[in-house]
């Protein structure tokens, strides 16, 4: 197998933090964006959707989405489990992990694509004032999560999983849209810093 990727976005981070949670070493494959090359004819044919991350596994199947990817990861080594240890809890990170796709993580892309002067070759058009707007939403999510993990340790339950792998990605992404976590989300903090704290999500 080899992984390609594009080191610090947050979708191949999202790999890199799974794999390392599950000790998994993968050769890798850089592919630069800012040059331009996942739009050229080479990693065209490695996926037609020219996105990273890409696995592309020893018989030539190529999966092309980052969760996906950590599906498919998971069948191989199931321990730790990160999709949920029984039919409960599979369906409790199943719909943590979409609601943090969907009010966080598209927020926070958003704002990026919309307010950093770096896309605006890429976003057309770019909308400034729709940038700001999803700073907002993303926040609004946040204070969703903060009420939510007063009661539990991580946000699909007692066990770390997809859900926090992805919210500490595109948080931490967040930073780049000038989107500020605010200081009186005490629960949402903590959960930051722990998750922060974790061997697997300095992976590179």
């Amino acid at each position: 197998m080899k992984l390609y990727e594009t080191p610090r976005t947050p979708n191949p981070r999202r790999v890199h933090i799974f794999m390392a949670e599950k000790n998994i070493d993968i050769p890798r494959v850089a592919v630069n964006l800012a040059t331009g090359e996942h739009k050229g004819d080479a990693f065209r044919k490695v996926t037609a959707v020219q996105r990273v991350p890409a696995l592309e596994l020893d018989d030539g199947t190529v999966i092309a989405e980052s969760v996906a990817i950590c599906r498919y990861l998971e069948e191989l080594h199931p321990e730790p489990a990160l999709f949920g240890r029984d039919a409960r809890e599979r369906a409790l990170v199943e719909m943590w992990s979409r609601h943090v796709e969907f009010y966080l993580a598209q927020p926070i892309f958003a704002a990026f694509r919309h307010i950093n002067p770096a896309m605006a070759s890429m976003e057309q058009p770019q909308i400034t004032e729709w940038g700001e707007a999803n700073k907002l939403k993303a926040v609004d999510f946040m204070r969703v999560l903060d009420q939510e993990l007063a009661t539990r340790a991580f946000i699909a339950g007692d066990a770390f999983s997809i859900a926090d792998i992805t919210a500490i990605c595109v948080v931490d992404f967040g930073k780049v849209a000038k989107i500020t976590v605010p200081d009186d989300l005490a629960n949402f903090n903590r959960w930051r810093v722990e998750v922060s704290a974790r061997p697997s999500a300095s992976a590179t």
